[in-house]
């Protein structure tokens, strides 16, 4: 994903905050996990922690390992994912 996929998203689970909480909380998640990569990878290469770059850099594909999860499941009719088209557009752009 593109930071501006990520703002997009981000800006919609902003908006809906009210009426989709747990929508909010779950890409909060993500977004902290891919925080969480993105800064444990060069402190864990630093302490030569082979196991634990490897974590952190999986970590940093977190957003967009959930979007795919999200269109998965909403491709098999198990949930609704109301934000997903903001992705889809700008992918066909780029």
């Amino acid at each position: 994903m593109t930071l501006a996929q990520l703002a997009l998203v981000k800006a919609w689970h902003l908006d809906h905050h009210a009426t989709q909480p747990l929508e909010f909380h779950a890409w909060d998640t993500v977004l902290t996990l891919w925080l969480m990569g993105w800064t444990g990878a060069p402190g864990m290469a630093l302490l030569d922690e082979t196991w634990a770059v490897v974590g952190f850099v999986l970590l940093m594909f977190s957003p967009s390992a959930y979007v795919v999860a999200r269109d998965h499941l909403q491709r098999k009719g198990w949930l609704r994912c109301d934000w997903l088209h903001l992705v889809r557009g700008t992918q066909s752009q780029a």
